[in-house]
């Protein structure tokens, strides 16, 4: 049967008591009579309108008496979208109106059906002071788009702390008036067809669970969904706390697999490590996602706002057939990559989807939720872990040991062994190219402009833009040079080998010394005759170890995103002034922000400086042929919109 209001929570004369019995003071005729007797404030547990004619509460049946009384839905106009748009399947983008007091509600409604969103929530438990017989006809007639009633009590993560009796009397009144949705929480589903027993309406009900706490198990939501579904839900909504990206995996499996059958399902993970349940919602065939009118206003942790899924990540275009794609790494916040594939995506007229991923174990991500990506692109600290999951390799992401990029590759032929085809995913490396052609065009810049003249030109770093100078011949600027890398992870070993490729002398530091061994030991192995070693970090760091090149591949240098990460010495540059001053040419493979600590001080020091948008802006371009089958990328375009939002986050 349904479940009643939460354990240890009783309904005694109008308030809410913890660590008692449960017990519904609801109404046993048919019709309950409710009277509305004052304001009802939201952090006032006294009853201030109620349900009359108490009397103990009776066992109801599984199907809610407020599902079978009802009539044959009348659609207003208003409503019209929404159910087309439910026969199709098309998701769609819902905003949460949050405002504390009716004047700020009003015109936060307004804002909500101009911000492009397609239906509205009115969560009135965040009104400091409500009065339903009166306040609730005016927002329900302000709001011009379909919306959704809800008055959420503080025990399914709410704000509404007065009588139950009280608050579900309010959502009666709703139904009268004709709201499209209401909004009950499963858990109080028993009292509320009580109070509905008889009413004729066209209300849709969304049944809600919620879990703020976790992801219960696969096999405990499947079955919660078909009870919710059966208790008389017309649409069933759960949402759960994601503590890892594999949580909401699940909740991407009761929208796949139709765990409610043909009844419409909302399935969301919170927080940072659900978002791709809300990003991919089209995808995967929601009745609706929320999103934020800006950041400011998210009424749950993980929110997008409205602009970027309609605009960037095309939720309204988003079918069965369209492809994934996205950034796996921790942090990711502050990748520009969904922004410029999503963009490439676009303008080339290719059905994909781009989303960030925040991965604490990628082994564990990839067993949940590899199958559902077509490609992925790799940050840190992923790289080397993304090599060892691939199928397979190209030789330079094998001889490196970290790959930045899996896709899919078609299935592989079925076989005695293996009856069923099977899809790969092959690892490339598309960093170490671009890092070390962003330096060679440092090295030898597309003029005859003197070393001396060349570090005065505007802010001595090279323009992203600049198309690689004619060489004379196949030797490289780096041949012979002493290129200095500081980091060991996948994008100092790209660099590493890059270099020693092309006639380097490599210098090794990190800050795990065994690390920086490693790498050393493994790039010797590969290519015997390459000249490398491994310094103390320290020495590097205070200038007693230099080189004609300084690349940087470590977060050093990330600022706010680096910071609220913990990482230490966030936003700093990874080594002393006095030693930024003693090479040549000074790569930073950071690119958020474009001018960071340590580019800043080569500028001051006259030192050519290299940013990590041109690594960014070569590598993804790679990758994008490699997601499209080759399809040629739109580069003005995607080094447009990275400097336009860059400048953007920094202003």
């Amino acid at each position: 049967m349904a479940c009643s209001i939460p354990p240890n929570t009783r309904i005694v004369s109008g308030s809410v008591r913890k660590n008692t019995p449960v017990a519904f003071l609801t109404p046993s005729r048919p019709q309950a009579a409710i009277s509305f007797k004052a304001v009802s404030d939201r952090s006032n547990s006294s009853s201030k309108f109620e349900t009359r004619n108490h009397s103990p509460k009776p066992q109801f049946p599984l199907q809610s008496n407020f599902m079978t009384s009802r009539s044959s839905p009348i659609i207003p106009s208003s409503t019209d979208r929404v159910y087309s748009s439910t026969s199709t399947k098309q998701s769609m983008i819902c905003v949460s109106v949050t405002a504390t007091n009716i004047p700020d509600f009003v015109e936060e409604i307004k804002e909500a059906c101009a911000c492009g969103a397609d239906i509205v929530e009115l969560r009135v438990d965040f009104l400091n002071a409500f009065n339903p017989e009166i306040d609730l006809p005016k927002l329900m007639k302000t709001c011009t788009l379909p919306y959704i009633v809800t008055y959420r009590p503080v025990w399914e993560g709410g704000l509404y702390r007065g009588p139950e009796n009280s608050r579900l009397a309010a959502l009666a009144l709703a139904c009268r008036n004709g709201a499209p949705f209401v909004d009950c929480e499963y858990k109080a589903v028993e009292a509320f067809s009580e109070v509905m027993r008889g009413v004729e309406t066209s209300t849709k009900l969304i049944l809600s669970y919620h879990d703020f706490e976790k992801t219960p198990p696969r096999a405990f939501l499947f079955s919660l969904a078909t009870k919710m579904a059966a208790a008389g839900a017309d649409i069933v909504k759960i949402s759960t706390m994601a503590r890892d990206i594999s949580d909401a995996a699940v909740t991407l499996a009761l929208l796949k697999e139709h765990a409610v059958g043909d009844k419409p399902l909302i399935a969301l993970s919170m927080g940072a490590k659900g978002q791709i349940s809300r990003l991919l919602a089209g995808k995967y065939g929601a009745f609706l996602t929320f999103a934020a009118m800006d950041e400011r206003r998210a009424s749950a942790p993980g929110q997008p706002h409205v602009a970027l899924l309609r605009e960037l990540f095309r939720l309204s275009s988003q079918t069965g057939a369209t492809k994934c794609f996205g950034i796996v790494g921790n942090p990711v916040e502050h990748s520009r990559s969904p922004l410029i594939h999503n963009t490439a995506f676009q303008n080339r007229g290719f059905d994909g989807v781009y989303v960030p991923l925040l991965v604490d174990d990628f082994a564990r991500f990839w067993a949940a939720l590899g199958e559902e990506f077509e490609g992925i692109s790799v940050t840190i600290p992923h790289k080397e872990a993304a090599l060892r999951m691939a199928d397979e390799a190209d030789p330079i992401a094998a001889q490196i040991g970290a790959a930045n990029t899996l896709v899919r590759v078609p299935p592989s032929s079925c076989t005695a062994a293996s009856p069923v085809s099977r899809s790969t995913f092959r690892a490339s490396n598309t960093d170490w190219l671009a890092a070390i052609e962003a330096i060679e065009r440092a090295l030898s810049p597309p003029t005859t402009t003197s070393a001396t003249t060349t570090r005065a030109t505007t802010r001595a770093t090279v323009d992203p833009a600049s198309p690689p100078p004619p060489h004379p011949s196949s030797v490289s600027p780096l041949a012979g040079r002493k290129v200095v890398v500081l980091g060991a992870g996948g994008a100092g070993r790209a660099l590493a080998f890059g270099a020693a490729a092309k006639g380097a002398n490599v210098i090794v530091a990190n800050r795990n010394q065994q690390r920086a061994e490693e790498l050393v030991a493994s790039l010797r192995r590969i290519r015997p005759l390459a000249n490398a070693e491994v310094a103390d970090l320290k020495d590097v760091v205070s200038g007693k170890v230099s080189g004609d090149v300084l690349a940087n591949t470590t977060s050093v240098g990330m600022n706010a995103v680096e910071v609220a990460a913990g990482v230490p010495n966030g936003g700093e540059s990874p080594v002393s002034p006095e030693a930024v001053g003693k090479y040549k040419v000074v790569f930073d493979a950071v690119y958020t922000p474009l001018n960071t600590p340590m580019l800043l001080e080569a500028r001051r020091r006259g030192v050519l400086g290299v940013d990590g948008l041109q690594m960014f802006l070569g590598q993804a371009a790679e990758q994008f042929k490699l997601f499209t089958g080759g399809i040629e990328p739109p580069m003005e375009l995607m080094r447009d919109v990275v400097l336009k939002s860059l400048s953007k986050s920094h202003k």
